[in-house]
């Protein structure tokens, strides 16, 4: 078997790789396991300077790793240009912060009866990471840099339309430095997935993906008793109240509905607009994504690209062909055009109903559902009708307002009068069937930890208890 590296935009295979055999998975499981021993009693001081040794060869060779990110997924230049720099940001990020996240956390000794006691945050090993092709570099770097940086190592399943991807990443953490193994790229279908996840070597797995691909993970590591960290699909609601600023609202909506060619679990998809201004927001939000230039991603007046895959354009091809024969409008958009590659327009579609597939399944592209309703209450009704909980936008000036919405949405993040994004230093992860756990952040970096315990009694020296490598 083989995997090949495709070019969106027009359809031709640039290269194409054998799967591993199950001997080489073998081999890369028991090199993880040799450099897990290694790193795990290296000094964050000797992380930190690998890592931002892999930042600079982020910065460096920006242009060429980003072209082989468009070439292989279809993004636009400029955002595979964004995604690498935020990328080598997140590097540093963890590299400086690092030894903060995972410094012992002193306790009340005298409380449980102790002369020190305090929690210890050491790695576990072996983690398998399972990651999608629409973010390639920055759904990977958000899930390595933090393992690394806390002494675990990486085992990589990338998206199969990737390869190229994958394989450049396991370079960029050797050449960088890091032990032999520390990043292993696995060239593996999804049905080896179980074969390396039960490997007694592997002691858990990240993943983000679809939900079918969640569930099968969960299941699996569930049996293992290994930990997980899913990071699962998303139908975020983009709610505009009255008091928003209509016209910035209308523009930001355009880049969240089609930021990364209409492909982000986060994307804003369903747009909740109070009545109020539900004409003038939508006039103003059907003019912005009319006005975006769908072509070639590597020309820089582009600004929608192909989508990823034939499949993924035939998805949301029958998903909007469906709204309409069940009495949708579209507002704009809604054809395919002619000629190669895998493109599909901005598109606006209003007067949906529940029957529809639109209504409660996540579109993976540019493709926004229109929704109007009458009140704050029925606003949050429909935000939170959806089995998806991962991000949110609301706007509104009203401050009252702004506070109720961060509390009823119901989602791992709520953001008010700003597009959804994700930072280092802001947790990220969702709810309800878009998965649990968190990456990024303090929080991301202990997912993969032993939360230990360390109580002393009488007699212990009294070292400092912030000075451990691990």
């Amino acid at each position: 078997m083989f995997m090949a590296s495709v070019n969106p935009a027009t359809g031709e295979t640039l290269r194409a790789f054998d799967e591993h055999t199950e001997e080489q998975i073998d081999q890369a499981i028991g090199r993880a396991d040799a450099a897990y021993r290694k790193l795990r009693r290296t000094s964050f001081a000797q992380r930190a300077g690998w890592m931002v040794a892999a930042a600079d060869r982020l910065d460096a060779d920006a242009d060429d790793i980003a072209r082989m990110v468009t070439f292989e997924m279809g993004k636009t230049l400029a955002a595979a240009k964004a995604e690498v720099a935020k990328c080598a940001a997140a590097c540093r990020f963890y590299a400086e912060h690092a030894a903060e996240f995972m410094a012992d956390e002193p306790a009340d000794a005298a409380a449980v009866s102790a002369t020190r006691a305090f929690t210890r945050y050491q790695p576990i090993g072996p983690v398998l990471a399972v990651m999608p092709w629409n973010f390639p570099l920055w759904q990977v770097i958000r899930f390595a840099a933090p393992a690394l940086m806390a002494g675990n190592v990486g085992l990589l399943k990338h998206a199969s339309n990737v390869p190229q991807t994958a394989l450049f990443l396991g370079e960029l953490f050797r050449t960088a430095g890091f032990p032999e193994g520390a990043f292993e790229p696995l060239l593996i279908g999804s049905k080896q997935v179980e074969r390396v996840l039960i490997d007694p070597r592997v002691r858990a797995a990240t993943l983000t993906g679809s939900e079918r691909a969640g569930r099968s993970v969960a299941e699996v590591a569930g049996r293992e008793l290994k930990k997980t960290v899913l990071e699962l699909g998303g139908s975020d609601p983009f709610v505009v109240m009255p008091s928003a600023d209509v016209d910035r609202a209308a523009e930001v909506a355009a880049t969240a509905r089609c930021q990364n060619n209409g492909q982000s679990c986060i994307a804003a998809k369903r747009f909740i607009v109070h009545a109020d201004v539900y004409d003038a927001f939508t006039e103003a939000f059907v003019a912005t994504m009319s006005a975006l230039r769908m072509g070639d991603p590597l020309d820089d007046a582009t600004d929608v690209g192909p989508l990823a895959t034939e499949q993924g354009r035939t998805d949301v091809e029958e998903q909007v062909r469906d709204a309409v024969a069940k009495g949708a409008r579209v507002l704009c958009g809604g054809q395919r055009p002619d000629g190669a590659g895998w493109f599909y327009p901005p598109t606006v579609v209003a007067d949906l109903t529940p029957n529809m597939r639109m209504w409660s399944e996540e579109v993976f592209g540019p493709v926004a559902g229109m929704y109007r309703v009458a009140s704050y209450e029925e606003a949050i009704e429909l935000a939170n009708g959806t089995s998806f909980g991962l991000g949110s936008n609301v706007w509104t000036r009203d401050e009252a307002e702004q506070e109720r919405f961060a509390v009823d949405l119901d989602a791992g993040s709520v953001f008010v009068n700003g597009m959804t994004t994700s930072y280092p230093h802001l947790p990220f992860g969702g709810v309800k069937n878009s998965g649990y756990g968190r990456e990024l952040s303090a929080w991301g970096i202990r997912e993969f930890c032993n939360i230990k315990t360390v109580w002393m009694g009488e007699g212990t020296a009294g070292a400092d208890a912030g000075a451990h490598t691990e």
